[in-house]
């Protein structure tokens, strides 16, 4: 109980030192840099993830980038999902017809049992319909259930530039791709289709408001030959890259290894775990990766309290929110260029209040 009590106190302090410090060098000045506020899946704090209603959400709530995770269908046709196993995000389960389409098949090393993208054909998985993932902490968007289709990328990247449109304003696209290692030993080369989607829409060069992230190594440099848009090497506290068994993260994160990953990729997408020590100090991941010329952001930030750190937290409801401003001043305190957020609505506010 008192270490508990001493966490909490550490961590108020930060974020209290965090705020006086942002004032103190004058936040609003020009040379503040850009801190990107990425919409995680879409506003998935308020709608079910990866639905067009999700991502037009965030695009309505001022979100500079939204992130689709791509899978692909049996016929070739990337989709939005955070897995390409479907049972945690659709109703797959409750349709007879798919019962016999269930297996287990072994993933990046871990066994998976389910229903997969790429075993359904788009039209089979038009039959389908989007539910919250998270259901017991998102009461409230388990109420979408049911309403929405899985969107293809073709139909975000048209939503998108409907939304431009609409406001005037430039949306970026932050596609993720899924276990493209797996897929491609699976006969399905996602990387392939997505620089081909990108190419038809014109968004395959350096200044287009796009970045492609993964956590494979050979991913990436091959996208490095196919695609001008800034890459981004996704980095987690355990393990290391799928297609790289001899890898690990904590290695790439090295300044010899971040200058590695400088030849092949333009930023880090890091756990927020590595950018804070348990006290909720920064850990200097900041500095290292800039040192090695690239962008760091981190993930994910949520607004409930199960995922802040205790001295964040309001109430004792694990589903009750948090002090997301407090916790957008220590992302920017602790040196990061952009968070990946599910609450866009909430953290661009933030962020408004503190330029």
């Amino acid at each position: 109980m008192g270490e508990c009590v001493l966490l909490r106190l550490a961590l108020m302090r930060q974020a209290i030192a965090a705020l006086a410090a942002l004032v103190m060098l004058g936040m609003a000045g020009a040379a503040q840099a850009e801190f990107l506020v990425i919409a995680h899946r879409g506003a998935s704090g308020e709608r079910p993830e990866h639905t067009l209603a999700a991502y037009e959400r965030a695009i309505d709530q001022g979100a500079d980038y939204i992130e689709p995770d791509l899978v692909v269908t049996k016929d070739m046709v990337l989709v939005a999902r955070h897995e390409n196993e479907l049972s945690d995000t659709t109703d797959v389960a409750a349709h007879e017809e798919f019962a016999d389409r269930k297996r287990s098949k072994t993933i990046d090393g871990r066994l998976v049992s389910g229903w997969f993208a790429e075993d359904f054909t788009l039209a089979e998985l038009r039959t389908l319909r989007a539910k919250e993932r998270l259901p017991s902490l998102r009461t409230k968007n388990a109420q979408f259930d049911s309403l929405y289709a899985i969107p293809t990328f073709a139909e975000i990247l048209q939503l998108v530039e409907a939304k431009e449109a609409e406001t005037g304003r430039r949306v970026g696209i932050y596609p993720e791709l899924k276990h493209p290692d797996f897929l491609l030993q699976q006969g399905f080369d996602t990387v392939d289709l997505l620089v081909t989607a990108l190419r038809q829409a014109d968004l395959d060069d350096a200044e287009d408001a796009v970045f492609i992230q993964s956590f494979e190594v050979g991913t990436l440099r091959r996208l490095d030959t196919m695609v001008e848009v800034p890459l981004v090497l996704l980095v987690t506290p355990v393990r290391g890259p799928a297609d790289e068994p001899a890898l690990s993260y904590e290695e790439m994160l090295t300044p010899a290894g971040l200058a590695e990953v400088a030849k092949y990729a333009d930023a880090i997408g890091a756990d927020l775990r590595l950018i804070f020590n348990a006290d909720g100090t920064p850990t200097g991941l900041a500095e290292k990766v800039h040192g090695a010329g690239l962008k760091l952001h981190g993930w994910t930030l949520r607004k409930e309290n199960a995922f802040l750190p205790p001295a964040l937290r309001r109430g004792s409801a694990e589903n009750a929110a948090g002090d997301v401003p407090a916790m957008v001043a220590l992302l920017r305190a602790a040196g990061l260029d952009g968070v990946f957020t599910d609450d866009p609505g909430l953290v661009v506010p933030a962020m408004n209040a503190g330029d």
